[in-house]
């Protein structure tokens, strides 16, 4: 070996790729690891399905409601629910919980396409019956143009029942679509215009139905639509008054699956960011076995995607309540200075994914300061944009300190901003984190196409992101 390649084997730091760095046994436990992920993407397509799917993991070992009044408080292992939109699990560790608890936090929402509180028209040219949209979260509209949707979400009747809708994902489902203007006619209209311009919100109208409403052969007013609602109606018992409070979503139809000729890839919606909601909770499921000294906690937030404001986002009393709802459940003092005090003292990881480089679109990247597909989780001291507007930017110590962990763990990480500056840039939760005094770091994989329908993650960054959560919850 060359003096220098000792040297910059001493010295040089150098990401390193999980394929050629771990063993074959490793690498087995990794494409295991992304089958039941598989599941998860595809059955939770929404915040209240990603809750109910936890609740389900959770009660299935041992977890109980933290709300529910208990006999006694010996149960280590509690969640909450918030809203049914967001929520947080521990595992309470012998430490007093006033030293410091270590957090992972997530978002669960996901770019999206909304239905408009009055959905329902019949287009009066054609005759279709169609759903009106509005769009959720940073998306290119155009993406959303003839792609088959599945209709997700709830409805409450008048009578405060709740029905849960899923329309699109079963096999023998219809699915939904807005259809595109095909490129024959779309010269003036479409491609000699801006991408950002070629699709508007307005064409972002949904295909609903065709046929008529039929009585005595007379003509009714908007008959396609009443067709619509009558047949809705007869399957749900709705009727379109129960739509005005309603919250359904449309989502890309179909399974989460492989990619890659070696399948060493996941493609799927909404990887922005369950990936890190489900990473961080197995990872604290491995946590609840060990006797750690410090609780350790996870959050699902919704409402990232638009600022984090709202009841459920990150930018609300839930954080702070739940650091509450602990101490009086540990028999600590869980008045405003000790829970204050408490998250002063504890660790954050702002579970969030970053932009992998794409092999299409290179020139936006900094390779050497980006997060690369395959080579572990990605730590990011700072995101933010146009000066580092809207980051967190951890502090050297906690930085330092996180990668240490990672490194006595083994854990395949690398540092990765997102994009060169001044390109563009995208911001976290961690600033709502870190408003508490808490240390907080953003940490999560690296996706190929984020915000679009079919998000793609690697299996080695998708393990390694468990296994640095797992490192950091019994570490920090």
């Amino acid at each position: 070996m060359k003096k220098s390649d000792d040297l910059r084997k001493k010295i040089a730091y150098e990401r390193k790729c999980f394929w050629t760095d771990t063993t074959k046994n490793e690498q087995k436990t990794a494409m295991k690891f992304a089958e039941n992920y598989k599941k998860f993407l595809s059955a939770a397509k929404t915040e209240r399905e990603v809750i109910d799917y936890t609740v389900e993991e959770l009660k299935g070992k041992n977890f109980i409601n933290i709300d529910v009044p208990q006999k006694n408080n010996n149960n280590r292992r509690v969640y909450k629910v918030f809203k049914n939109k967001a929520m947080a699990v521990a595992v309470i560790g012998k430490n007093p919980m006033s030293e410091g608890v270590n957090i992972v936090a997530s978002h669960i929402d996901a770019p999206r396409v909304d239905l408009k509180q009055n959905p329902f028209d019949e287009d009066k040219i054609t005759k279709l019956a169609i759903l009106k949209t509005h769009y959720y979260g940073g998306i290119k509209k155009y993406q959303w143009m003839s792609t088959p949707l599945a209709l997700h979400g709830i409805v409450i009747k008048a009578n405060g029942e709740r029905v849960d809708i899923c329309i699109g994902e079963n096999d023998n489902d219809p699915v939904l679509v807005m259809p595109d203007l095909l490129i024959h006619l779309s010269r003036k209209e479409q491609m000699s215009k801006p991408m950002s311009e070629a699709v508007s919100a307005a064409h972002m109208n949904v295909l609903l139905g065709s046929i008529p409403y039929y009585e005595d052969k007379e003509e009714t007013k908007d008959a396609v639509k009443l067709n619509a609602l009558n047949l809705i109606f007869d399957k749900y018992d709705i009727k379109e008054e129960d739509f005005l409070s309603a919250e359904l979503y449309l989502v890309p139809a179909g399974k989460a699956r492989d990619l890659g000729v070696d399948k060493s890839m996941v493609i799927g919606y909404g990887q922005d960011d369950r990936i890190c909601a489900y990473t961080s909770l197995q990872a604290l499921l491995d946590v609840m076995e060990m006797e750690s000294d410090k609780t350790s906690i996870i959050y699902f937030f919704d409402k990232e995607e638009v600022g984090s404001d709202g009841a459920s986002g990150a930018n609300s009393i839930f954080f702070l309540d739940f650091i509450g709802d602990l101490l009086k459940y540990n028999n600590e003092d869980a008045g405003s200075y000790n829970t204050r005090k408490t998250l002063i003292k504890s660790s954050v990881i702002s579970a969030d994914v970053n932009a992998a480089i794409n092999p299409n679109f290179p020139s936006v990247h900094e390779a050497s300061n980006a997060v690369h597909m395959g080579y572990g989780v990605g730590i990011a001291k700072f995101l933010g944009s146009g000066g580092k507007g809207g980051t967190n930017d951890a502090s050297s110590e906690f930085t330092a300190k996180v990668m240490r962990i990672f490194n006595e763990e083994k854990v395949n990480w690398q540092i990765g901003a997102l994009g060169k500056v001044d390109e563009g840039g995208g911001g976290t939760i961690a600033k709502f984190l870190s408003y508490h005094g808490c240390d907080v770091i953003d940490c999560g994989p690296g996706l190929l196409s984020m915000h679009s329908l079919n998000e793609v993650c690697s299996k080695a960054d998708l393990y390694s992101t468990y296994k640095a959560y797992k490192a950091f919850l019994l570490k920090a």
